[in-house]
């Protein structure tokens, strides 16, 4: 399977008229978050695959739809009549199945500014927990909890960077250690440097930075 991954950058080479052809064997988009919806509703609709999404820090302007907290003053869409619209299904916080492929979603970042979808490591700790009942059931009925973990930020100590806005999830290398996917997808760290780590390894998790774009070729 080829997956298309990306996040937190228009990438000329994917928001492009040649995009169709250039990614015509891919399989399955995954997007990490800080992309403007129409972005995604450009990818869904010129590479016709299916797509999942989180949400980051930024580009929020439709966060309310997907989650009654952020919102109070207004009613939101329903998950499936919103998600309808933009082809794309929302992994946030959620645990999905995509043919063989079993998907769980983080959105967010750490808390810097009491911003909209910023959380506390406790307040992401308890997010996942609420994720453990489905992949339990996974373990019972597939033989194992999840293969891909697409999250917006990276876990603690693994491509996070120092200031207080880009600080990874401690939570994120627990739930990683204890369910064991195959692969963890994140954006939120912008790599400008070609001597910058994008692939690392995490026991047995390989984590890998979708920023602008990444082509993962997996069995």
């Amino acid at each position: 399977m080829k997956i298309l991954c990306v996040s937190d950058q228009l990438d000329p080479l994917v928001y492009s008229n040649t995009a169709k052809e250039r990614f015509k064997d891919i399989d399955l988009v995954l997007c990490a978050g800080d992309l403007p919806m129409e972005y995604v509703d450009f990818i869904v609709s010129t590479l016709n695959k299916p797509t999942y999404f989180v949400f980051g820090n930024h580009n929020l302007q439709e966060f309310s739809y997907y989650h009654k907290y952020a919102s109070p003053n207004s009613t939101p869409l329903s998950i499936a009549e919103y998600a309808f619209d933009h082809g794309a299904k929302y992994a946030g916080f959620k645990v999905m199945r995509e043919g063989n492929l079993l998907i769980a979603g983080a959105s967010g970042s750490i808390l810097y500014n009491k911003g909209l979808n910023q959380y506390t490591d406790r307040q992401m700790f308890f997010k996942l927990l609420k994720m453990v009942p489905r992949l339990i059931f996974n373990r019972i009925k597939y033989g194992r909890y999840l293969d891909i973990f697409l999250t917006h930020s990276p876990p603690a100590g693994i491509h996070d960077r120092a200031d207080p806005c880009h600080r990874g999830f401690n939570s994120f290398n627990w739930f990683i250690s204890k369910f064991k996917p195959k692969y963890m997808i994140h954006g939120h760290i912008h790599l400008y440097d070609i001597q910058d780590i994008r692939v690392s390894k995490h026991e047995c998790t390989t984590i890998i930075n979708a920023f602008s774009h990444y082509i993962l070729q997996t069995d």
